[in-house]
């Protein structure tokens, strides 16, 4: 198992978006999801990211809690092929909130971590009411032997809380009452950033590992300030979600990262 660091700069973790999965309504064949996996794990190593993480994202609509077996099996193979065809620590996302199996399948493959979109409380979502699973997810993480870090959103994208609270409560909690590794900051949508004052008041008043999650660009690069690093998707695909990635644009951004 190949763990994610933090360094002094920020690290930049590149989303691989699977084709539809075995079973989703929209699947093709299961060469592709493999395929795809495993060369833009490649790439965008090549483009200097320090990891990637793996997620059904073309599986719509998604299962708000456990998906089916076939899902599991789909992406296990998917990771599987990350973690062989890289060299960078290699994460799991199972959409929408299926924290199990991204621990199982992160265990089975030797992905070092996994991102739990909703991990205590409960959120209105597309999916309707999702519930988190702190409690399960951590006894299941220790009966496995460890070794897989929990990076868990507030105030997840595509969501919102039933109950509001402060933020800076709520992040709080992830760590200190979730045990949580890490929060996950994301604007409201896909491709979108999070309010910078939002991140500037996490920063300043919680004592944890901080990443973006969504929305970061060359344009907005200055957010990397107020973090430990960022997970990118969109900006890789020049803002299409179906374009390949684009190895430049990796490179590009690593190179601010870099510096910054």
């Amino acid at each position: 198992m190949r763990r994610l660091e933090f360094a002094e700069r920020p690290v930049i973790i590149g989303v691989i978006h699977l084709p539809p999965t075995l079973g989703s309504p929209l699947f093709r064949n299961m060469d592709e999801i493999v395929e795809k996996a495993s060369k833009e794990a490649e790439i965008m190593e090549k483009g200097g990211v320090d990891a990637v993480i793996v997620e059904n994202f073309w599986d719509i609509p998604f299962y708000p809690r456990r998906v089916p077996p076939e899902t599991i099996a789909s992406m296990t193979l998917a990771v599987n092929a990350a973690v062989k065809s890289s060299s960078i620590p290699v994460g799991v996302n199972v959409l929408r909130n299926d924290s199990l199996a991204a621990l199982a399948i992160a265990k089975a493959t030797g992905a070092s971590f996994i991102r739990v979109n909703v991990l205590m409380w409960a959120y209105a979502t597309d999916q309707g009411i999702i519930e988190g699973e702190a409690f399960r997810l951590l006894r299941k993480r220790r009966e496995l032997g460890g070794g897989v870090d929990i990076f868990a959103d507030v105030r997840v994208k595509h969501a919102r809380p039933i109950v509001e609270q402060p933020i800076v409560d709520e992040a709080k909690d992830l760590i200190e009452r979730g045990l949580a590794d890490a929060i996950i900051v994301t604007g409201s949508r896909t491709g979108v950033p999070p309010d910078e004052h939002i991140l500037r008041e996490i920063r300043e008043k919680v004592d944890c590992k901080l990443l973006i999650g969504s929305g970061i660009t060359p344009e907005n690069a200055n957010l990397l300030k107020y973090a430990d690093g960022a997970i990118v998707g969109s900006y890789f695909r020049g803002g299409d979600l179906k374009a390949p990635i684009d190895q430049e644009r990796v490179k590009k951004l690593v190179e601010i990262a870099k510096r910054i």
